[in-house]
């Protein structure tokens, strides 16, 4: 069997235990999914199972090569593919086979989920890389100004990778180890502890720890 799905992010609530703790986490619809093909050792070099999210998508959004794959496969078109070791000395499913959500995680599962982070656009000094800034009053003219960059005689540039503004989110963030709190298998929905990446509705990988 495969070690994660593609789901995508709704949102964000609480739940409560019989205890009365509350805990924060992020529903994900996950799955359910198709498989698209499968890859072999002997064929492709390495043991993979690429899936589809199932979902609507009307044909004049699928180019001709992806129309060819998915008629092969004989599976409706899907808007997103994802890859996934299935080398774990469990059975594979065949091509055209659905996976649910219940068939890949169990509760207190630990996951990493990996998605794209909010775009900021161009950010300054101190959002984009926390800089303390300077003091506010008795005149220092230094407030939320970088500082030093680099020394004036030597090297007499500025060296690469220094923090500076710049465009902020809109990258690949990885959330690891947030454990699974919940599972509905009628609406494919996984609850995870925590937040993550990505905006609501946005597309998100969640694979076993």
């Amino acid at each position: 069997m495969v070690d994660g799905l593609i789901g995508i992010k709704v949102g964000m609530t609480q739940v409560f235990d019989e205890g009365g703790t509350v805990t924060p986490v992020t529903v994900i619809k996950a799955g359910p999914c198709v498989v698209i093909q499968s890859k072999t050792k002997d064929k492709d070099g390495y043991e993979a199972v690429q899936v589809g999210l199932v979902e609507f998508i009307r044909p004049s959004r699928v180019n001709k090569p992806r129309a060819g794959h998915f008629k092969k496969a004989g599976v409706p078109a899907c808007r997103v593919l994802q890859e996934f070791r299935s080398g774990d000395g469990g059975e594979s499913p065949k091509v055209g086979e659905q996976i649910l959500v219940s068939q890949v995680f169990r509760m207190n599962d630990k996951v990493d989920v990996l998605g794209r982070s909010k775009g900021k656009g161009f950010a300054g000094f101190i959002k984009r890389h926390h800089f303390g800034g300077g003091a506010a009053t008795h005149g220092s003219m230094f407030h939320r100004a970088p500082g030093s960059i680099g020394a004036s005689a030597y090297p007499s540039r500025v060296l690469p990778g220094m923090r500076a503004a710049g465009h902020m989110g809109d990258e690949n963030v990885t959330a690891q180890n947030l454990r699974v709190v919940g599972i509905k298998e009628q609406e494919n929905l996984l609850l995870v502890k925590g937040a993550i990446p990505g905006r609501n509705g946005g597309y998100v990988v969640v694979r076993k720890a």
